[in-house]
């Protein structure tokens, strides 16, 4: 069984070899850029040190149960009633999503995506009906100085939430609660999210306020990748970049609040650094208006996917295109532009993804408005994530030029297929299911194929320097088959097998 196994794993990559140079396409070995130019918490999470109550960022998630009647409050339908104070146990319409206003001062968003509000100044129901939050829907949450998920909600009237019956809650108590258990004033909060939250660009940004997100995302920008990294990238054989920006960066050096300027001019400097040390360009629009899938490198403010119900999210997210096209068509570095990275397919009604037919005409007038500046910049459209059909955008790739389809291939997030897999299956998975899809799409007539993301880490715990050799001399070897090529996930990154830099000093990814 092992020896046909192993038959089967070298026809494969023979025969996507030999597909690969029928393409008559350049491969390039790249390495992405992520957490650089649009923030995720997890790869630097230093970043959000100065952030105060960084447990309740944007997009945190927060359930109140009232210490006086035992219950969670609830958007009775998720949205559009009155909140009520009758549950006892917390599910989604106990779960409201924050909006962070200033240091202590937010505004709470249901499950069906209304705002709270209190409009009464002279105290009344609170209800989760307003589209647009305002004066009437933001609060103060002052915590507990000994105990800070206990907390007390001040409205815009001056007054404090509190739950005296479980059919209502009301904005009408004066005075100065205390922290008793009897106090109809007191609510303990569970925060869901946990310490960090989404933690992406918007997070870090809003959090930190006007005065201090300036000067920690310059440092930022001009500290975590620099000149040297593409000399180190070009020694080890690295061909080109992949680089995550926000679609803030077109209004650079004065982009929309919270996000701050100066992003564009890093972007800058990478186009240099990249003649210098002979490596190409791929700009990668990672973060749309409104979102795409909810996730931190989104830009998203409270993890909704928001970016297809608004035409005028389209249109932005086609003038940044515009923008990054004309700016860079012209530059020697530039290889190609990614229209949207990592676009979320679903089948939840409760969280609908990209639809298909949105994505395509988007992809389209992308390409189009690519090829308003430049006849050869590679087109890069990258495949939705989640339960989509791989050949999807094939269609619309039939006479386009020098266009790619972008897959993602990680050996993580899905605990029924890699939770429970071993060293060897982990690898074998790469060699046939991986070796067996990448054949599948590798087309001689079809969009050139790319691994725009894959990474030296899985499920798999305690596994030795041996381990991560042989499992990443599986994916080098069946990605390098890939028509255009492949791009590690990250460059840089707190934990290490994460990092490229890292896993190459230090042998575990042997190129």
């Amino acid at each position: 069984m092992a020896h046909s196994m192993l038959c089967l794993h070298l026809v494969l990559v023979v025969l996507l070899s030999f597909l690969a140079l029928r393409s008559g396409a350049q491969k390039y070995r790249s390495v992405n850029l992520g957490g650089w130019l649009v923030v995720e918490g997890w790869i630097k999470p230093s970043l959000f040190d100065d952030v105060q109550d960084r447990d309740l960022m944007d997009g945190a998630q927060i359930q109140l149960k009232s210490v006086k009647l035992g219950n969670f409050v609830s958007a009775e339908d998720g949205g559009g009633k009155n909140l009520v104070v009758n549950r006892g146990s917390a599910s989604g319409w106990e779960t409201f999503r924050v909006w962070r206003v200033k240091d202590g001062t937010y505004q709470f968003r249901a499950f069906n995506k209304q705002f709270v509000r209190a409009v009464n100044a002279g105290g009344g129901i609170v209800d989760a009906t307003a589209d647009t939050p305002r004066e009437w829907e933001t609060f103060q949450i002052i915590r507990n100085p000994s105990n800070k998920n206990q907390v007390h909600i001040k409205a815009y009237n001056g007054m404090y939430i509190q739950a005296q019956s479980q059919d209502q809650l009301t904005a009408d108590f004066q005075g100065e609660p205390g922290w008793n258990d009897g106090n109809a004033a007191t609510f303990e909060m569970n925060i869901v999210t946990g310490d960090y939250g989404i933690g992406g660009e918007y997070q870090l940004t809003n959090g930190l306020g006007p005065d201090k997100a300036p000067q920690v995302m310059n440092d930022h920008w001009n500290s975590f990748i620099t000149e040297s990294d593409f000399e180190f990238m070009s020694s080890k054989g690295i061909t080109a970049v992949r680089i995550p920006v926000g679609w803030w960066i077109a209004s650079d050096p004065n982009p929309p609040a919270p996000f701050v300027g100066g992003s564009l001019k890093a972007l800058d400097n990478a186009f240099t650094w990249a003649k210098n040390h002979n490596i190409g360009v791929i700009v990668d629009l990672h973060a749309v208006p409104g979102s795409q899938n909810g996730d931190a490198h989104s830009g998203t403010r409270d993890g909704y996917l928001e970016w297809p119900n608004s035409q005028d999210n389209i249109d932005k997210s086609i003038s940044v295109i515009d923008f990054l096209a004309g700016r860079y068509a012209s530059n020697s570095a530039l290889l190609g532009i990614e229209l949207l990275n990592e676009p979320r397919a679903s089948t939840d009604p409760n969280a609908p993804g990209v639809p298909l037919d949105t994505l395509k005409t988007y992809y389209k007038r992308g390409y189009d408005t690519i090829r308003k500046h430049s006849p050869s910049a590679y087109v890069i459209m990258c495949n939705r994530i989640g339960p989509a059909d791989a050949k999807e955008l094939f269609d619309i790739n039939n006479g386009l030029t020098r266009t790619v389809v972008d897959v993602h291939y990680y050996n993580l997030y899905d605990d029924s297929t890699f939770k429970s897999m071993s060293v060897q299956q982990n690898i074998d998975y790469i060699n046939n299911n991986r070796a067996q899809i990448l054949q599948s799409l590798t087309s001689a007539n079809g969009p050139l194929i790319y691994v725009g993301e894959w990474t030296n880490e899985w499920e798999y715990q305690g596994a030795s320097m041996s381990d991560y050799q042989r499992f990443g001399k599986a994916q080098l070897q069946v990605y390098g088959t890939a028509t255009f090529g492949w791009s590690y996930w990250t460059l840089k990154n707190v934990q290490n097998h994460w990092s490229f830099e890292w896993m190459v000093q230090n042998n575990y990814l042997q190129l």
